[in-house]
């Protein structure tokens, strides 16, 4: 967790600083360190491809992102778009109350911290997810028996009693407040009345949780994106992503694979897509109003 949902807050100097638990790093460049590895045998040989063309995939992937799907599906590329399959890192932070904490709608905390320990970085332990025995849309998870784990001792499992504690820690990280002068308060203010007016943003991102309390899930066409990543999951849809400290997750662009470059072009995405009608002052003010959260 401290490596993807930790950085810095360069007090010191660039890199260097006081730790920021539960904030994405869209510096880190997780790809590009795994291809550095001399031996890539165990991707190889799950993905039965060779090492050259596993280097190129990783190093495809870009500073902030991950692609945890690859070894469930290896699929390395959105057809749909041209872009890696990965996805941006997301925060860590501001998750009580939410149900559902990944970009597709995996599973809660406790279920990603199990999946990460054990698929992603190999640590010693026990999985199960029975959505995982699905060879059509998860052949290499199947090949590598990935939904049922192998029993061990308890005394051997060294990630399952961790757990507990470090959701217990999760849950208490609470979204940062965005610095003094960064946002146009008064603009802001007229933004807050069109994120539950006109705008319909409280429709889906429900304050405070800035998500649906409940299922807080979408198919692509609700909100008017294609369905890859959504179909790397087991429900075939988008989470409404919190929006509590949005301004701490700006670097990457937004969306999971950071389509948009800007939080204008999210409200013009929605703009179109929702049919809402906001004028370009609307508009700004909406994005003022995000950049308070």
């Amino acid at each position: 967790m401290r490596i993807c949902h930790s950085t810095v807050d360069d007090s010191v100097a660039p890199g260097i600083g006081h730790r920021l638990d539960g904030w994405a790093n869209r510096d880190l460049n997780v790809g590009a360190i795994i291809a550095l590895a001399p031996n890539l045998k165990p991707f190889t040989d799950l993905l039965g491809v060779s090492d050259a063309a596993v280097r190129t995939v990783l190093n495809s992937w870009g500073p902030g992102k991950f692609d945890a799907e690859l070894i469930l599906d290896g699929k390395a590329m959105n057809p749909q778009t041209g872009r890696s399959g990965a996805t941006l890192i997301p925060p860590a932070f501001g998750l009580a109350g939410v149900n559902l904490h990944t970009w597709t709608g995996w599973g809660g905390i406790p279920h990603w911290n199990a999946f990460v320990a054990n698929l992603e970085m190999h640590g010693k332990g026990r999985f199960f997810d029975s959505r995982l025995n699905n060879p059509t849309q998860f052949p290499i998870a199947v090949k590598g028996g990935f939904f049922d784990l192998p029993h061990i001792a308890p005394d051997d499992d060294l990630i399952t009693s961790k757990l507990p504690a470090l959701h217990f820690y999760q849950l208490a990280l609470k979204s940062p407040k965005p610095p003094a002068g960064s946002f146009n308060q008064s603009a802001a203010d007229r933004g807050d009345d069109l994120f539950s007016g006109k705008a319909k943003c409280n429709n889906c991102h429900v304050e405070p949780l800035w998500t649906e309390p409940g299922w807080n899930m979408h198919k692509p066409q609700e909100v008017c994106v294609d369905s890859f990543q959504a179909d790397r999951a087991p429900d075939h849809a988008y989470r409404t992503a919190p929006l509590g400290g949005l301004f701490a997750h700006q670097k990457g662009g937004f969306y999971h694979d950071g389509r948009f470059t800007t939080l204008s072009d999210v409200v013009d995405h929605y703009n179109s897509c929702m049919s809402l009608g906001l004028n370009s002052q609307e508009r700004s003010d909406l994005v003022q109003y995000l950049l308070s959260l």
